[in-house]
């Protein structure tokens, strides 16, 4: 999620807006929506051949477009029947209100506040019910760079595409223009200047051909894209260009769709694979005369894609705890790897922090900006892990998904993919992958085309490879070829010095999650703790603060056995909560120096939250330096 939208989410809060609403709370009815939609005629009559045009383009895919004015009212509603029903049910409406006040963060909402052209998808929406939305709207302005109005597309968030914010850009970019020249041009002479114009400002390649393959017109993206001339596409042929182009019309006279294909383009210099979606244009007897193509580079396709499902990647080297030698030596030597291309194989036992590792190598790395993909070898049944992991194509099995599915591989081109137990691998897909380490290419279930991929492979497992080999469990030429840059994570009782400072992190990372106070412990329950053997490493001590903090006290069983610390001091570990609170007061103010604010400070309190525990206790700040006895 974009700090953008982050901002706009907190303002959401601090205005009191309920993510439980489903409606606008302010919706125009009667005279006062006569009167806003008289005070935006012009704007209404101006973009309504954009708004239908822009229609036709997604007629048909669960898209509908909204035209709003500067302050967010909708003005008018386009689109199928079926998705049009739906949004009536949340009465996204002629009247309806789509500013961050009245309905939270949206794209239209994001346009009056950012004054910029946004997206905004599923769960980045503040109302839940709009999670199934996705938006993307763009501002309209006028010759002084006054907002006037939004133009907005709307679906459903499965259906979210790089295309659509670029075509509401044009969309309100011609409609800007439409409206300086609306006294000067005719409408026929303003149509075609709008076609002209989504055309030269998207940045996906169009082009038009007839379906004899003529090419008809095409933008500026379309020159640059394939490396000729314009005269010289205009004097070819659709099928000199696009390797089986006549299935494009096979698919479109027989009404069916032709969307997201990967396709081979013979551009000047080599074969150049872009994603293709081809739309039918039909005269008034609903015969087509003329085909529009689409194209988006493969790679910049697979990048957008792989960064919106991928989910970030959080964890970067300086929010790792620990101060123990041999740990922080790993984390150095893993900064020093972090760049290289090569394989790295994380091994640990569980919970230890392999997938923290992995995440901080890639966002330390080149690739930071790139795609993190993580996938979870163990969690994927065997059916299933050939085409998560090298997609598939349309047709390919029972249940395909129509247009096929790029895996996780061709969604990580270009940055860093995180095979998390990898021991757990299926023989058959373990060759498989030694292909892909080996050749750098990926082919889709049901395609005989090879697909380059450029990913960083970083693997992690809590098995011992090498018995696994000697087993036959795990191939011996892909262990090698894995475990390039080997990192080995020592389990929790490795790191015993590591242990207050993590106990410390976690305390206040849960007691704040939980909205609960922070419970102190002795000294000599640390000690126990960092005697402690943690086969579950740091997820166990996780746990373990939680139950503390659920509790608000401290018990030797927490750790499945009975504690006798055969200590001098007679105090016990199993202290009230009241004693160990008093304790920790007196240290503080000892540390303080008497100074009660600071006190509070640290404590994390009111002033007079803690004046009131100075009496409840009897403590004197001129008694401080005493040592406190407890019985």
């Amino acid at each position: 999620m974009n700090k953008c939208i982050e901002a706009s989410h907190v303002r959401c809060i601090t205005k009191g807006v309920k993510p439980e609403n489903i409606f606008s709370t302010r919706v125009l009815e009667g005279k006062t929506l006569i009167q806003k939609l008289e005070q935006n005629k012009e704007l209404i009559k101006t973009a309504a051949p954009f708004l239908e045009h822009l229609y036709d383009f997604v007629r048909g895919s669960d898209f509908f477009v909204i035209l709003n004015d500067a302050e967010g009212c909708i003005l008018s509603v386009t689109g199928d029947e079926k998705i049009l029903s739906e949004a009536n049910r949340l009465k996204m409406i002629p009247g309806a209100y789509m500013d961050e006040d009245s309905i939270g963060t949206n794209a239209m909402s994001m346009v009056i506040s950012e004054g910029q052209p946004v997206q905004v998808s599923g769960a980045e929406h503040f109302i839940k019910a709009y999670h199934k939305w996705t938006c993307s709207a763009a501002p309209i302005k006028d010759a002084n760079g006054k907002i006037i109005g939004i133009i907005d597309l709307t679906g459903y968030s499965e259906n979210v595409h790089p295309h659509t914010l670029g075509m509401v850009v044009a969309a309100a970019n011609a409609i800007e223009r439409m409206l300086e020249v609306n006294d000067i041009n005719s409408i026929l002479t303003i149509s075609k200047k709008h076609i002209e114009s989504i055309f030269d400002s998207v940045s996906s390649g169009i082009l038009t051909s007839d379906l004899s393959g003529n090419i008809t017109s095409m933008n500026k993206q379309i020159v640059k894209m394939f490396g000729y001339s314009e005269y010289e596409i205009k004097n070819m042929k659709v099928w000199n260009l696009i390797e089986g182009w006549n299935e494009v019309v096979v698919k479109l006279t027989a009404r069916e769709s032709y969307v997201d294909k990967d396709v081979n383009v013979k551009a000047r210099a080599n074969k150049i694979q872009f994603t293709l979606t081809a739309s039918p244009i039909f005269n008034s007897d609903k015969e087509i005369i003329e085909i529009i193509h689409i194209f988006y580079e493969l790679k910049k396709s697979r990048k957008l894609a792989g960064k919106i499902l991928s989910g970030q990647a959080i964890y970067t080297f300086d929010k790792i705890i620990g101060k123990n030698e041999e740990f922080l030596r790993t984390i150095e030597y893993a900064k020093k790897i972090a760049d290289s291309s090569s394989t790295i194989l994380i091994t640990g036992e569980s919970g230890t922090g392999k997938e923290v590792f992995a995440q901080s190598i890639h966002n330390y790395s080149i690739r930071k900006e790139e795609p993190f993909i993580a996938v979870n070898c163990g969690a994927i049944p065997r059916t299933l892990i050939e085409s998560e992991l090298f997609g598939y194509e349309e047709g390919a099995f029972t249940g395909a998904k129509r247009g096929g599915n790029a895996g996780k591989f061709e969604l990580a081109d270009e940055g860093t993919i995180f095979l998390d137990e990898i021991g757990e691998m299926p023989i058959d897909m373990q060759i498989k992958l030694l292909r892909v380490i080996e050749e750098g290419v990926i082919t889709r279930i049901g395609s005989h085309r090879q697909i380059p991929v450029n990913v960083r492979i970083i693997a992690a497992t809590n098995k011992n490879l090498k018995k696994e080999v000697a087993a036959g469990n795990f191939r011996k030429d892909l262990y090698y070829r894995l475990n390039v840059l080997p990192i080995y994570l020592p389990p929790l009782r490795e790191r015993a010095d590591d242990i207050p400072l993590l106990f410390d992190y976690y305390m206040e990372k849960t007691s704040k999650r939980l909205n609960k106070r922070r419970v102190a412990i002795s000294p000599e329950y640390l000690d126990f703790l960092k005697k402690h053997e943690w086969q579950g490493n740091i997820r166990e001590l996780e746990n373990v603060i939680e139950l503390i903090v659920n509790t608000e006290s401290v018990q030797p069983n927490f750790l499945g056995k009975k504690v006798n610390l055969n200590h001098t001091n007679k105090q016990s570990i199993n202290l009230s909560l009241e004693q160990v609170e008093k304790q920790h007061i007196i240290t503080v103010l000892n540390e303080s120096h008497g100074n009660v604010t600071a006190a509070a400070k640290i404590l994390g309190v009111g002033r007079n939250t803690l004046y009131r525990k100075l009496e409840k206790y009897d403590i004197h700040c001129h008694d401080t330096e005493r040592r406190s006895e407890i019985e």
